[in-house]
């Protein structure tokens, strides 16, 4: 038996299950405090005869294994949990191998395992919501070098119609800055469900996201991209991507038909949980193959 910590912004899902994806059992904790979520957090897993918990984490994350803050959430605008060392409190209290990676990239190893990019050995996941995120599968592997990828804050050009300054703490105008939930709120007036009508907060919103796959695709070159979080489940955005994505890239790479490359989450919701069900596992594999 595995577990699995999908820890969000606004919830962590808590789950058990196995390597196959099946989740026995599941439950949501509002994300406030650490002290608080993190007790929730325990006495669910105490349960279970867990063998090892994958943790799927918003960032920024320490995933350098040789850093002596590894496992901490780092600079998190999010302040209380500002340097959390999450992967040592998971350990204190379970004493199991514990897998670690951004909750992104845990969704994109559960959609390249099990879902949109299954039999595939590249993906980009990519989340639109609270924040804008990305995980990369790259020859059958999750993407890291230095640190993790944070393709939700690469530069875009403006849409010659936006004025809005921008949302994102860091970098004010950045692709999350423009085009995450917030930030269509605040420029806007309304949440993003309540727009459905305005067709221009879509060709902005699409405008934007082309912009970031075009980059995403002329340096990853993913066989699939996935694109999930709570503004995408405003179906009409996918029709204003397909249209400015060729126009952009006009024909200097081939692209695949888009309608099959640029797809929703084959697990819907469950693509991070899964894929931490899978960084679990992998832990147990790791920690055997060690002894």
């Amino acid at each position: 038996m595995l577990g699995a910590i999908e820890a969000g912004g606004t919830k962590f899902v808590c789950a058990v299950g196995d390597e196959s994806g099946k989740i026995i059992e599941r439950i949501q904790i509002p994300t406030t405090v650490p002290e608080e979520t993190m007790e929730s957090v325990i006495q669910f897993f105490k349960q279970y005869p867990v063998q090892a918990i994958g943790i799927g984490s918003f960032g920024p994350i320490d995933v350098n294994t040789e850093s002596p803050t590894y496992g901490n959430i780092t600079s998190t605008p999010k302040l209380a949990w500002k340097d959390f060392p999450f992967v040592q409190t998971i350990k204190e209290a379970f004493s199991v191998p514990v897998g670690f990676n951004t909750d992104v990239n845990a969704a994109a190893l559960g959609e390249a395992t099990f879902g949109a990019a299954k039999g595939l050995d590249s993906c980009v996941y990519i989340t639109v919501g609270t924040g804008i995120g990305a995980g990369a599968i790259v020859q059958g592997n999750l993407l890291q070098g230095l640190s993790h990828p944070e393709m939700g804050h690469i530069l875009v050009r403006r849409h010659p119609n936006d004025s809005y300054e921008g949302k994102c703490p860091y970098h004010h105008d950045c692709f999350e800055g423009l085009a995450a939930g917030p930030a269509i709120e605040e420029r806007w007036g309304q949440k993003g469900k309540d727009l459905v009508e305005r067709e221009e907060v879509w060709e902005m919103e699409g405008y934007y996201i082309a912009q970031a796959l075009m980059q995403y695709i002329l340096i990853l070159s993913p066989k699939k991209i996935i694109l999930g979080g709570g503004v995408m489940n405003q179906k009409q955005v996918f029709s204003y991507i397909n249209k400015f994505l060729p126009e952009l890239i006009n024909q200097y790479v081939s692209l695949p038909e888009l309608s099959g490359y640029i797809v929703s989450p084959g697990l819907g919701d469950d693509a991070g949980i899964t894929g931490s069900l899978l960084l679990a596992y992998q832990a147990l594999q790791n920690e055997k193959s060690y002894k």
